[in-house]
């Protein structure tokens, strides 16, 4: 990559069931990243390179970053954590956007809000957020769910799959709105 290359991240996460949620509730989450982006949601731009996971409940599993159950704010906020964590390896990015359906999410990490709940979590990603911060210009955009916005829709179906424990579609098979 150039120097000063500016990146945009779309995130998302997913949860089976976001009521009386546990350690064993299933969740996942998903980022990809654009080069590029108009951000009008017209899927300009070129995809660099996208990631999916499960949220990781257990405590001595390896990808824990402290959430303590499957929800959907524990999924956002480990989309942007791995995305935040991408970022930090990346030669040439002089600035980043991450954009997100979830303010809470984008607040949590960016420390505009306090966090009441997923403390441990939310600690994690504000220290990354922090760490990134100081190597690259970083904001975070939200972006509004489910209106057909092509990289946003693609974190989504990402994140849907992650949970579902199910590989995503590529790229050249699937459509936005597509889970």
């Amino acid at each position: 990559m150039q120097e000063s290359h500016k990146l945009h991240i779309y995130v998302d996460g997913s949860c089976s069931e976001n009521r009386n949620v546990t350690a064993t509730t299933k969740a996942g989450w998903g980022f990809c990243v654009i080069e590029g982006d108009s951000g009008t949601g017209n899927g300009k731009g070129n995809l660099l390179t996208e990631m999916h996971g499960g949220v990781v409940t257990d405590s001595e599993a390896e990808g824990h970053l402290g959430a303590e159950v499957g929800s959907n704010n524990t999924a956002e906020l480990s989309a942007i954590a791995h995305a935040l964590r991408w970022l930090l390896i990346q030669e040439g990015v002089g600035a980043a956007t991450i954009r997100g359906d979830s303010d809470y999410a984008l607040n949590i990490s960016s420390g505009v809000w306090k966090a009441k709940a997923n403390r441990e979590l939310a600690k994690k990603v504000q220290s990354l957020w922090h760490e990134t911060s100081l190597h690259l210009e970083l904001r975070g955009e939200h972006v509004a769910a489910h209106r057909g916005h092509r990289w946003n829709e693609r974190a989504d179906h990402l994140a849907f799959r992650a949970m579902q424990r199910e590989s995503p579609l590529p790229l050249q098979f699937w459509k936005p709105g597509l889970r």
